[in-house]
């Protein structure tokens, strides 16, 4: 098992002081590790403070730049940028990978609004890190690093082999981020646990987004690969592809499942819809943009500017009358058309994983460079885009419940050997990680903070 390394740091919500009544604030300013640059202001008085690596510390002076940037305040933001590009080293700390992490994005937020056009050219160390694109073993070796996905996983397959006892087919409709990394261990627990394994179907959306993690090969390559592993475990296994997007719901896929799956409640067939980190890429509202002709029915909403995909999505799963949904996401709120408190709420939930790859990947390992260009991506999506193109819109996991629940699903809870098994799975990894219940469903969590949820439900009576 990997070493616990303790941090001090509690991240947490806090009232934020302004900048200018802030002297402490100001004084860290002006006697920052480089002198300013010439013609930038300079004439704040000197008065103690305390440290500028402070995790607390990092988040106002992001928050206050974030805040010059939309008022289009350049010398503000030319400061506190100069700050940042001190004091948040890409190498650093954990507090200070993730700082700098914020800086990219804000300076890719400005160079792409065209807010504050000279600051770029005082900034020169932000370039994106380039996000991998994984081979399958290299896939599934990365996904294993962590409980982040395998938390997911080893709860969905319990519940999954639960649900499916006494089915002779079993249909899955995988819609997980890591290109079905979770099928080759419910494979091997068909094999071994179930003395007559059933037909299994597995049906996929194209990878049709350029979200990370990234697959090199094909998903029909991917799918031959799991038919073959699926056979050396003397299961027959059917996999096709479904060319679809989060972009509107995974319309196409639904409507495509619903007519080949018509006769799936004659045949004895149990239907699956599992969906592991990827419902929170379905945008949440179209807010303004009304219905088109191409636009779902407006049926399903009272208004063009109520109508949300997410329970568009919802509501035409339910009519596909499935055996269980399987729903598991990060326990975070990543949805304000705010950029400050988008940018709070990011910055309060991806310490997290800043600070676990310090538990188990080397400094300057390959794994951690991809790894944490990952973590950049999903931060500059979520503070450099908006519109159709800010895609990381997580929500927490009391929205889910009550979209699943208005959309005619109940929540059925975990048995004990889920939890059980969950909890093997964490004696694997780092000591900081913990699982707890929280009515019927579990939940991961980093040094107490809630990370990723993981909830099952079956249709209503």
């Amino acid at each position: 098992m990997m070493q616990f390394t303790e941090s001090p740091t509690l991240h947490h919500h806090h009232q934020m002081m302004p900048l200018s009544n802030n002297p402490s604030m100001l004084n860290k300013l002006s006697n920052s590790v480089r002198p300013w640059p010439v013609g930038f202001p300079s004439s704040t008085k000197p008065i103690a403070g305390g440290g500028l690596g402070d995790a607390n510390c990092m988040e106002q002076l992001l928050v206050h730049c974030a805040t010059a940037l939309e008022t289009n305040d350049a010398t503000l933001a030319q400061q506190i940028l100069w700050v940042l590009n001190n004091i948040a080293a890409a190498d650093g700390d954990s507090n200070q990978r993730l700082t700098c992490g914020f800086l990219r994005a804000l300076v890719s937020r400005a160079a792409r609004t065209g807010s504050c056009k000279i600051l770029t050219a005082a900034i020169n160390t932000t370039a994106s890190l380039a996000v991998h694109k994984f081979s399958v073993i290299e896939l599934a070796s990365f996904v294993d690093l962590t409980p982040w996905h395998r938390f997911g996983f080893t709860a969905a397959n319990t519940a999954i082999l639960d649900a499916i006892e006494g089915y002779s087919s079993v249909h899955i409709v995988d819609l997980s981020l890591t290109h079905c990394m979770q099928i080759p261990t419910l494979i091997d627990a068909l094999a071994t646990r179930l003395e007559s394994p059933p037909l299994l179907k597995l049906t996929v959306a194209g990878a049709t987004e350029d979200v990370p993690p990234m697959l090199e090969l094909s998903y029909e390559e991917l799918g031959s690969k799991l038919m073959n592993f699926a056979r050396s475990r003397n299961i027959t296994m059917e996999f096709r592809v479904l060319p679809s997007s989060s972009s509107d719901g995974f319309a196409s896929l639904i409507d495509q499942i619903r007519e080949q799956n018509l006769v799936h409640s004659q045949i004895g067939e149990a239907l699956i819809i599992n969906c592991h980190m990827m419902l929170h890429y379905i945008p949440e509202e179209t807010l303004s943009m009304g219905h088109t002709s191409d636009s779902p029915s407006p049926n399903l909403s009272t208004s063009p500017q109520t109508f949300s995909y997410r329970n568009f999505f919802l509501k035409k799963i339910r009519t596909l009358d499935p055996t269980l949904v399987i729903l598991v996401d990060e326990d975070a709120d990543f949805t304000s058309r705010n950029l400050v408190t988008r940018l709070r709420s990011a910055f309060n939930y991806l310490w997290i994983p800043y600070d676990t790859v310090d538990t188990f990947l080397a400094k300057g390992s390959k794994q951690r460079q991809w790894y944490e260009a990952d973590i950049c991506w999903k931060i500059e999506n979520v503070i450099a885009e908006e519109g159709a193109r800010r895609v990381e819109r997580p929500e927490p996991k009391g929205r889910w419940v009550q979209r699943m629940r208005s959309s005619g699903f109940r929540d059925i809870s975990f048995g004990e050997e889920a939890a059980s098994e969950v909890k093997t799975m964490l004696d694997e990894h780092a000591a900081g990680w913990g699982l707890k219940k929280e009515d019927d469903e579990l939940v991961l969590t980093w040094k107490g903070h809630n990370v990723v949820f993981a909830s099952a439900w079956v249709p209503s009576i």
